[in-house]
């Protein structure tokens, strides 16, 4: 009997990717990876991808124009040095007015208030977030403690004096009050859902492992008057005005070179940091 091997399938190449005569390599997309992190490693190479051919339209017109590094700021490469400069030269941005950030102060109530406050106690159960074994041992620990706890509340400061991996542990558990920013934003974002002086049914998951929580009291935030925020206004819309004309600016550049094997108008496309 004969054996047929079949041929081992063509390994699939992306198409060359060139801004006028230059052609950028797969390699220097494989080291611009690593500013674009995804967890979708075709998503991080197209965008890796965009700002290289973004980058050497930039140069180019720098090129043309006869910009140089000049001086340069700390740990700035003269790439990027010149990039920065020309941006500054062909880029103006003006300057918000008093009623722009009026009009988006009023849009935008909701969003300008104060962080939203819990005290909290807690008993952590750790797990590494890399080990399925270990977390559904801890888990499993942690519903124990949950259903102990909703029968017997009471013994909540003992039981996280005994079982709780956290510091607070020494105090009972207790985390005192909790503002955004504070602690894993996994666990941030559970607190505004949990009741209110009882335990939850389940324990809370984060990249530490599992908690079982008693929320003392939450404290809403309060909205912020107009003077208190103006200048972080201010600094938000001048930044929206600017990455829209660096984003513009990169369009008309694209029209007036070569590229291939690259769609600029694609989502994603990078700005200038």
């Amino acid at each position: 009997m004969t054996m047929q091997v079949k041929p081992e399938a063509e390994r699939f190449e992306p198409p060359p990717i060139r801004v006028n005569d230059r052609v950028i390599s797969q390699d220097e997309i494989a080291r611009e990876v690593q500013y674009h992190p995804s967890p979708d490693l075709r998503k991080a190479r197209a965008r890796a991808a965009r700002a290289l051919v973004v980058r050497e339209l930039l140069l180019a017109e720098a090129d043309r124009l006869g910009i140089s590094a000049g001086v340069m700021q700390h740990g700035e490469t003269e790439d990027e040095a010149r990039i920065r400069r020309l941006i500054a030269e062909r880029i103006e941005v003006p300057d918000p007015t008093e009623a722009d950030c009026r009009r988006y102060y009023e849009s935008n109530q909701e969003r300008l208030r104060t962080a939203d406050e819990h005290e909290v106690s807690h008993i952590l159960i750790p797990a590494p977030p890399d080990d399925a074994e270990i977390r559904a041992e801890a888990r499993k620990k942690a519903m124990g403690l949950v259903e102990t706890l909703r029968r017997q509340p009471d013994r909540f400061v003992s039981l996280a004096r005994d079982f709780s991996s956290c510091p607070s542990a020494d105090v009972g558990g207790h985390l005192g009050l909790i503002a955004r920013g504070q602690t894993a934003p996994e666990f941030e974002k559970a607190l505004s859902r949990l009741p209110i002086g009882e335990i939850p049914e389940y324990p809370v998951e984060s990249r530490f492992g599992f908690h079982v929580v008693l929320v003392h009291q939450r404290r809403e935030g309060r909205p912020v008057t107009f003077d208190s925020c103006r200048e972080k206004i201010a600094d938000y819309l001048r930044e929206h005005v600017r990455r829209r004309a660096i984003s513009q600016y990169i369009r008309v550049l694209a029209a007036e070179h070569e590229i291939e094997g690259i769609d600029l108008d694609a989502p994603e496309t990078p700005l200038v940091q």
